[in-house]
């Protein structure tokens, strides 16, 4: 089902009715037996028009959007009508709509922008924390409250903690949204030999714990080492694939801050540059992160991931939290 074509043909439907209702000089009554038709048209631009709006920018700026323009028709029509006596004439079908979709997107937008929002894991890079197809609830307060858009924390609660799984804006690319492991804090130094973190001088507490098989996305399936490891207050597990190495330096992007780094044949050591983080991946040889595209900004924070709220392919993980 192509639902863009369905979203033009939406708009083609409705715009010439609501064109024909705007210029027309019919009284609008109670009984009005075009309501119907004008109200339906007014509600089809409504959705198909913030639908496509998706294919070009984010949901919250829609949000916000949709937001502002409801509530200026109904401050427009208040100050048309608060000195007018009411009769038969009822609200137009711009006005009722606004009315009923204003507070409700509201509320949906200061609850995604300043307490949680939802998203859905599209890759096995957090294998086996979490997996492709989880959906998972993200808590945007903890880190502070951030002004819409800018990212810039208005107000701080506190800072994120080593071993907290963090949404975050993708540093090459801040409209792509990334979750990864937080590994090292402003200042720390992280290194990755041989497949085991070293932060501070001091390694990461890890032990074996069995194997953990997976369906790689051309079908096959893969034996993974799975090992049980402890950061901060948090104790994971991640997995590695034995016979492939800690880095493909050849891949290794040339990123902000790539003076703090050293590479070898074994792995790795950076220092990480204050205001900035350290991002690893549990699926230690599937995960793009800190150790190819660099260090995530404290502005491109989006929230802490908490809760796994829903999964279609496997209901036994609704409801597990993310350590």
């Amino acid at each position: 089902m192509d639902l863009v074509k369905i979203g033009y043909a939406g708009l083609a439907l409705s715009i010439p009715i609501i064109i024909w209702d705007l210029f027309s000089k019919r009284k609008r009554t109670k009984d009005d037996t075009l309501y119907f038709a004008v109200h339906s048209a007014w509600l089809i631009l409504f959705v198909c028009g913030f639908g496509l709006l998706l294919k070009i920018t984010g949901f919250s700026e829609i949000l916000l959007t949709a937001s502002f323009l409801t509530g200026l028709v109904l401050l427009m029509h208040w100050l048309r009508v608060k000195n007018r006596k009411l009769d038969t004439v009822v609200d137009s079908p711009l006005v009722e709509i606004s009315r009923s979709f204003f507070p409700v997107i509201v509320a949906v937008f200061v609850v995604r922008s300043y307490l949680y929002e939802p998203f859905k894991i599209p890759s096995g890079s957090m294998i086996p924390t979490l997996h492709i197809g989880d959906f998972i609830l993200v808590n945007k307060f903890v880190y502070g409250l951030r002004l819409p858009f800018t990212n810039h924390t208005f107000i701080h609660i506190e800072e994120p903690h080593s071993g907290d799984v963090m949404v975050f804006h993708y540093p090459e690319d801040p409209s792509v949204n990334y979750i990864k492991r937080v590994i090292g804090m402003p200042g720390d130094v992280v290194s990755y030999q041989d497949k085991r973190i070293t932060v501070n001088g001091h390694p990461l507490p890890t032990k074996s714990d069995g194997v953990y098989n997976s369906m790689e996305e051309d079908i096959s399936m893969v034996q993974f080492d799975k090992f049980e490891e402890k950061i901060g207050v948090h104790t994971h597990n991640f997995i590695t694939v034995p016979s492939q190495p800690a880095i493909f330096n050849s891949q290794v992007l040339n990123f902000d801050g790539h003076q703090n780094c050293t590479y070898n044949l074994d792995g790795f050591t950076c220092k990480v540059p204050a205001g900035h983080y350290f991002m690893m991946g549990d699926n230690r040889d599937r995960s793009s992160d800190s150790r190819y595209w660099g260090f995530v900004p404290e502005d491109n924070i989006v929230g802490k991931a908490v809760l796994i709220w829903m999964n279609f392919s496997d209901f036994s993980r609704i409801g597990k939290r993310i350590q």
